[in-house]
């Protein structure tokens, strides 16, 4: 069977892990943690100096204002707040790249943001303003087939759908929520097959048991895995090997 020829890989960087550096070689786009849910300036700074290095792509990586809970716990904030939220923090992150000679590629909201947006409509249609109102020419980075991408293209906004190598899934498309028994996928095998299943057919085992469609333009490995170093590796490795050639979306 044709695999897709080109994927992007992402990671979620910048958050106080010590595993950034190993990984950076097999990916091709990151998202940096903007200070709100983790980290600050000098990880900033350090890890756009990691994306130049590696020629990765580098993302906004906004979330909740909330380091105790990792951006982690749900929060109900008005519309102007969410909005200001995203803003915020993608000109915290844009002031460091232009210190660097970087250029911002891509937004995707963390944690809470992330997964409370992929389930409500209006809200990802808030975080879609930001964005878009922002910089207008950022890829979004959204949960494959959720509200993120369908609002973000409503406003015109660039939109990368995002499937999971390590997260197991629901059978509404949502990730089982971390507070659950097996939300995290921790064995090699286990996450290679499913990263290999969802860009062969476009489909996903749900928890339940059940196949579900994707439409996988970029694959998330998270950097505070207990295995994301030999994640990273086997599946840039496994993807090169079948042909599949790993490169970060254009604008």
């Amino acid at each position: 069977m044709n695999l897709t020829k080109t994927i992007d890989l992402n990671c979620d960087m910048g958050e106080g892990m010590f595993t950034d550096a190993d990984i950076m070689p097999f990916i091709s786009s990151a998202n940096i943690a903007c200070g709100y849910h983790a980290g600050d300036n000098d990880t900033m700074r350090h890890t756009i100096d990691l994306c130049l290095q590696h020629k990765v792509a580098i993302g906004a990586h906004p979330g909740f204002k909330d380091k105790e809970n990792f951006g982690r716990l749900n929060q109900q904030l008005s519309n102007q707040e969410l909005q200001d939220l995203v803003s915020e923090q993608l000109h915290i992150l844009l002031q460091f790249c232009k210190e660097a000679g970087a250029t911002l590629h891509h937004v995707k909201p963390h944690g809470a943001l992330y997964n409370m947006a992929a389930k409500n409509q209006h809200m990802s249609s808030i975080l879609a303003k930001a964005v878009y109102e922002f910089d207008s020419n950022l890829l979004y980075y959204g949960l494959s087939n959720s509200f993120m991408i369908t609002e973000a293209k409503k406003i015109g906004l660039k939109t990368v759908n995002e499937v999971f190598a390590d997260r197991t899934y629901q059978v509404d498309g949502s990730l089982t929520p971390r507070s659950e028994k097996n939300a995290l996928i921790e064995d090699t095998a286990t996450a290679l097959a499913q990263v290999m299943q969802m860009i062969q057919v476009n489909t996903v085992k749900t928890i339940q048991g059940k196949e579900i469609s994707l439409h996988p333009q970029t694959i998330c490995l998270h950097g505070d895995g207990a295995h994301a170093v030999d994640f990273a590796k086997v599946i840039h490795q496994t993807l090169k090997n079948s042909s599949v050639h790993i490169q970060a979306p254009a604008n």
